[in-house]
């Protein structure tokens, strides 16, 4: 019976939850192994009608699962166990297959085979989660808001600068994946220690052509020890589902019943309790921060197998096996159920505007230092203002009207504006700068 994953199982994004599945990664060793043939023929290594043959038989070859899982459990490696199963099925192929190669070789290029494209398929997710997040930071560029610090109002701010606020982490994590995705999208073909010597004379000729061939780098010096550039992936991975994380604990909090200002879309009992006729739970939220959790947790396992000593690890490059699959599961599901939410998303203007007001404008209390400092000196400006504003809390009445006498001795109460929408700075700027270096630069192309 196989182990269930609930969350993954339920919410996770198919195209990611399947990237390595036991087909795909099967076929991807298989395609090293022809693409390694076609460069050996083709260095005068093996005979030309070798490859063709090992082309022809592996590209609709059938493969056995159960007696493939039986022999790795024995050998500890599914090579071995797979060249075994070849020579039997294909008796043609098993002359020049694999030859010079070792189980590593072979294993390790098809990992960067299925990253590189599992990683561009979360970039592509990420693209349409990006321009879903600048399309509603602009229609809420000059929308005000509670800004809020130490989870206490501070001062007002607008929802667009909040959600590219959102879109420059997401922005920004997408370019660290596509730098470590590039970093690591090199050919391991050494052989058993690294020195290539099983490969002969034609080693480096034959290996730069493989590379050639799967669309990979070469750089002529083993990493079957050497991890940092899977440790770089797993990292920028973990960065990028964090900040989806960080978009739907936001929304969570500002979904609140006490502040309401947001809410996720859905239907008919999206978010419904057993037992509770009136909820509407943000579900959408707590299952990317489930599946975030699970992504940043499964980054680390990387960083162990760097530790591997010698010319091959011992047991450290086992820990990639599940780990590195599960991180792109976990990443690229929160990253599309983060897309999901985004579009779906409900915002409350109206709540905005009365949770400005739900401290009796006591948000404002800032401007109002700033517009008396010029008067009164800045810390005396902060004395007076704060003591304002204790007074106003005290009293239940608006700041406004705590300091309408104070003002009006001073002839100021024309000239200070509490208004939150006056007070916004550099806001709506920050929202078009955001949306522009998106838009030209940060978003991941096809």
């Amino acid at each position: 019976m196989g182990l269930g994953l609930p969350l993954l199982g339920i919410f996770g994004e198919a195209r990611f939850v399947e990237a390595f599945s036991v087909d795909r990664t099967t076929r991807a060793w298989l395609d090293v192994e022809v693409a390694l043939a076609r460069a050996q023929a083709e260095a005068g290594v093996i005979p030309e009608s070798a490859a063709e043959t090992i082309h022809a038989e592996l590209a609709s070859v059938q493969i056995d699962h159960g007696q493939l899982q039986e022999g790795t459990r024995l050998v500890g490696y599914p090579i071995l166990p797979l060249l075994q199963q070849l020579g039997r099925t294909h008796p043609d192929v098993a002359a020049w297959l694999h030859f010079g190669a070792t189980t590593q070789d072979i294993m390790d290029t098809a990992l960067v085979l299925q990253l590189r494209d599992a990683c561009r398929d979360i970039a592509h997710a990420g693209a349409e989660l990006g321009d879903t997040l600048a399309a509603l930071a602009e229609a809420h560029r000059a929308t005000p808001m509670a800004g809020r610090t130490h989870g206490q109002q501070a001062v007002p701010i607008s929802f667009g600068m909040k959600v590219a606020g959102w879109l420059e982490e997401i922005a920004r994590s997408l370019v660290r994946l596509g730098e470590a995705r590039a970093a690591v999208e090199v050919v391991q073909l050494y052989g058993a220690a690294g020195t290539s010597a099983a490969y002969g004379p034609l080693s480096t000729a034959t290996r730069r052509r493989t590379a050639e061939i799967l669309g990979l780098d070469c750089d002529d010096v083993p990493w079957h020890s050497v991890r940092d550039r899977l440790a770089q992936v797993a990292a920028s991975l973990g960065v990028l589902a964090a900040a989806t994380s960080r978009i739907a604990l936001e929304v969570i909090d500002l979904a609140r019943s006490e502040i309401a200002e947001v809410r996720e879309g859905g239907g008919r009992l999206a978010g419904a309790s057993s037992t509770m006729p009136q909820k509407a739970n943000p579900v959408l939220s707590e299952t990317i921060v489930g599946l975030s959790g699970m992504a940043c947790a499964l980054a680390a396992v990387p960083l162990r197998a760097m530790t591997g000593r010698h010319e091959r690890s011992a047991g450290e490059w086992q820990m990639e096996w599940d780990s590195l699959p599960l991180l792109v599961a976990y990443t690229g599901s929160s990253l599309a159920r983060c897309g999901d939410l985004v579009a779906g998303l409900r915002v409350d203007r109206a709540r905005m505007a009365a949770n400005l007001e739900i401290d009796g404008g006591l948000i404002m209390a800032e401007a109002l230092m700033i517009r008396l400092a010029p008067l009164l000196g800045r810390q005396e400006a902060q004395d007076v203002v704060y003591d304002l504003s204790a007074a106003a809390r005290d009293s239940g009445v608006p700041l406004a009207e705590a300091v309408r006498s104070f003002l009006a001795d001073r002839g100021l109460e024309d000239q200070v504006n509490l208004e939150p929408a006056s007070y916004l700075g550099e806001a709506e700027a920050i929202v078009d700068a955001v949306v522009e270096r998106w838009r030209s630069v940060r978003r991941p192309q096809p």
